[in-house]
C-alpha cells in the first residue's frame, strides 16, 4: 500500500527591504496606524492630501524649482461626498504595501487590475476605469511624500540613451556605448536600487537631451556622442518620469551638465520648463527631478534667419500656440529673464514655429555637424 505523502506548504522567504523601501513602508504603516487610532477613539477617520492645483503651486527663487504650497484637502470616511475617494485612497495604499511586502513591482495598469473588483452585495466597482486609479495614485504619492517608483509602480518605458557610460541595471552591467541603433531603453524605475551609477565608469563630459526619437536617431547614427564625448538621451516628446529622474541623477551624482535641443514652439519651451523647474501638475516631484542648471541649446526663434532656412519649413502658429506661448512667458521662472522674453516674443512675431528636423533642409547632418557643435563652442544657449 502506497504511503500517503504529506504536502507541506512552502513558506516564502521574507523579503529584504532596501533602506528606501523601509522608509516607504514606515509611511504606509503610519497611514494605517492613524486610521486604526481614529477608529478606536470613535473619531471620523480622515486623510489630509496636499492640494494639486495651480493655486497651491509656488516657485522658489532660492531653489529655482516649483514647489507645492501648504493647502490641503481633507477626505473623511463619514462624509458621503468623500467616502468613495477616501476608501480608494486606502485601497491604493494597501495595494502598494502588498507590492513592497512581496518585493515586486507592477505597472499602473497592473495595480488597476489588482484593485478592481465589485464590492460585495452591490453593483459598485472599486474602480471603473484606469484614470480613476491613476488619480488616486498621485494623491497617495503626495500624501506619503513618496514618488510612485518608491511605491513599486512603473509606467511604460519611453526614451533611450547612448554614450560613454557603463551603468548597472538590476545587477547587469550595461555599456551604453555598445547598445547599437536602438540604445539603452530607459526604464520607468531608475532608483539607485535598480540603476547604479558610478563616476569612474562614466567618461562623458555632458548630456545632450533631444526632444524626439527621430532626432535622437540622427545624432546616434552620426556618432555625435562618440565625437563629442557625451551621453545622448531622448524622452519621446514630453519626457516621462523615468527619463527625468535619470537625467536628474546623472546631473547631480555624476556632475554632468545638461543641454537640451528642442523644437522652437511653445511645447518645446514647456518641455524645457518641466526639465528645468519641474511640472506644475506634479510639483511634489520637483526636488527629485528638476534640473535648474539645464540649458536650452535650441532650436531658436532667430534660427530661421541665422541658418538661412527656406520658407517651406515654416509651420504657422495657431491661436492655441500663441495662447500657450504667452502663458509660458508669464511663468515666474521666465518672466524676469529678458532673453527668454525676447525669444518668445520673436516666435510670436515670426508667426511660425520650427521643428529641429527643419535643419535637415540644409543638410541631412547639419544639426549634428554644424548647428549643435557651433552652439556648444559659442556657449550660445538660454538659461
Amino acid at each position: 500500500m502506497a504511503k500517503r505523502r504529506t504536502v507541506k506548504t512552502a513558506r516564502k522567504a521574507a523579503v529584504k527591504l532596501s533602506p528606501r523601501d523601509k522608509k516607504t513602508m514606515a509611511r504606509l504603516n503610519g497611514l494605517a496606524d492613524r486610521v486604526v487610532s481614529s477608529a478606536k477613539a470613535r473619531r471620523d477617520p480622515y486623510v489630509d492630501i496636499p492640494s494639486r492645483t495651480l493655486s497651491n503651486i509656488r516657485y522658489s527663487p532660492r531653489k529655482r524649482i516649483i514647489e507645492m504650497g501648504p493647502s490641503k484637502n481633507r477626505r473623511q470616511l463619514f462624509d458621503l461626498s468623500q467616502a468613495k475617494a477616501y476608501m480608494r485612497t486606502l485601497l491604493v495604499a494597501s495595494g502598494c504595501k502588498t507590492l513592497l511586502d512581496q518585493g515586486k513591482s507592477t505597472s499602473l495598469r497592473g495595480l488597476f487590475y489588482m484593485l478592481k473588483r465589485t464590492i460585495e452585495d452591490t453593483k459598485e466597482n472599486t474602480f471603473d476605469v484606469q484614470n480613476e486609479c491613476d488619480t488616486i495614485i498621485e494623491d497617495v504619492e503626495v500624501l506619503l511624500e513618496s514618488i510612485r517608483e518608491e511605491l513599486h509602480l512603473y509606467a511604460e518605458n519611453r526614451g533611450a540613451m547612448v554614450g560613454n557610460i557603463t551603468l548597472t541595471d538590476r545587477g547587469d552591467p550595461i555599456n551604453c556605448a555598445r547598445m547599437g541603433s536602438g540604445g539603452y531603453a530607459i526604464p520607468s524605475i531608475v532608483e539607485p536600487e535598480v540603476v547604479e551609477l558610478e563616476r569612474k565608469k562614466c567618461d562623458a563630459k555632458f548630456i545632450l537631451h533631444v526632444e524626439k526619437g527621430t532626432v535622437w536617431q540622427r545624432f546616434n547614427e552620426d556618432k555625435f556622442w562618440e565625437k563629442h564625448n557625451c551621453i545622448l538621451t531622448h524622452g519621446a516628446g514630453q519626457p516621462p518620469r523615468g527619463v527625468r529622474r535619470l537625467l536628474f541623477r546623472m546631473h547631480n551624482e555624476l556632475k554632468l551638465p545638461v543641454y537640451c535641443v528642442l523644437d522652437n514652439d511653445p511645447w518645446g519651451y514647456y518641455i524645457y520648463s518641466v526639465l528645468k523647474q519641474g511640472s506644475i501638475n506634479l510639483a511634489f516631484e520637483s526636488q527629485r527631478m528638476a534640473i535648474p542648471d539645464a540649458k536650452y541649446l535650441g532650436l531658436r526663434s532667430i534660427d530661421f534667419d541665422r541658418c538661412e532656412l527656406a520658407d517651406s519649413v515654416k509651420i504657422a502658429l495657431n491661436d492655441n500656440d500663441k495662447k500657450r506661448a504667452k502663458q509660458i512667458a508669464n511663468y515666474p521662472w521666465f518672466e524676469k529673464k529678458p532673453k527668454w522674453q525676447r525669444e518668445i516674443k520673436k516666435m510670436i512675431s515670426n508667426d511660425f514655429k520650427l521643428e529641429v528636423e527643419s535643419l535637415i533642409s540644409k543638410d541631412i547632418s547639419y544639426v549634428t555637424e554644424v548647428y549643435v557643435p557651433e552652439r556648444l563652442e559659442a556657449r550660445d544657449w538660454l538659461d
